[in-house]
Formats: C-alpha cells, sequence, structure tokens
C-alpha cells in the first residue's frame, strides 16, 4: 500500500535539495525513516540514496522519489510533510489532521524534530543512587 502523503512547497524544496546535492545519479531518493514519538507525534531520518532498499517502495510525488519502508509507509498515509525553520532549529515536521496539535508550552521547549528531550535527573546506570553513610 502506497500512503497519500502531501508535501508543503517548503518541504518539497528541503527534500528536493538533499538528494539534488547529494551527488548521486539520476533516480536517487530521499529515504525516509519516520517512527512514532516527537512533539509532532513523529521523528524522522533521512539520507539521499540511489535506490530503494529491500522491502522498501518507491514513492513518486511530482518527480521527487521518496523510498520508504513498511512502517513509514503506514505511518505516513494522510500525513502533510512540511519543513520549519526557526532561529533555534529546523527540520522535517509531520501534521496529522486527526490529531490534536502539540501541547507544548513554547518552540523552546519542544524538542527538535527527530530528537528526543531527557531530563537529567531521568538518567541513571541502573542502579540506585549510593546513601551516605551514617556517622
Amino acid at each position: 500500500m502506497l500512503p497519500k502523503v502531501t508535501l508543503t512547497p517548503a518541504a518539497d524544496k528541503f527534500m528536493r535539495r538533499i538528494v539534488r546535492f547529494s551527488g548521486l545519479p539520476a533516480g536517487a531518493g530521499l529515504r525516509l525513516l519516520v517512527s512514532p514519538g516527537g512533539c509532532s507525534g513523529y521523528t524522522s531520518e533521512f539520507s539521499a540514496e540511489p535506490a530503494p532498499q529491500d522491502g522498501e517502495q518507491a514513492v513518486d510525488i511530482d518527480g521527487l522519489r521518496l523510498f520508504l519502508p513498511a512502517e513509514s509507509r503506514l505511518l505516513l498515509d494522510g500525513i502533510t510533510i512540511d519543513f520549519t525553520e526557526t532561529p533555534t532549529q529546523s527540520g522535517l515536521t509531520f501534521i496529522n489532521p486527526n490529531q490534536a496539535p502539540c501541547a507544548c508550552s513554547s518552540a523552546e521547549t519542544a524538542a527538535p524534530a527527530g530528537v528526543a528531550r531527557i531530563e537529567v535527573g531521568a538518567i541513571g546506570r541502573g542502579k540506585p543512587p549510593a546513601r551516605p553513610l551514617a556517622s
């Protein structure tokens, strides 16, 4: 099943530049790996590639080839992909018309697309912190 994906002009321009400046021959495309998570509900990884890998399908959007593995095809069905750029971050964002918008209080508290934010206090080595010895 090929997903129904919509690209904004900004996302289309960004993706085409990645492929064009990759130095790959004609027919190259953008591999887009999408997984659940992130502020917009999705995180992504992308790279310019000469051809799809086994298990990936090529989706042609007005001459732009996207190489999508199965999970990405399922997640992207009905999604609009945008490219946003602010003074502090830039990247692909995913707009799901059936999902409530992000509840972040500001762009500063939101993690950039594709990056998970982990509070320092949540990091541990699997054992409880050492307790001070009684004197």
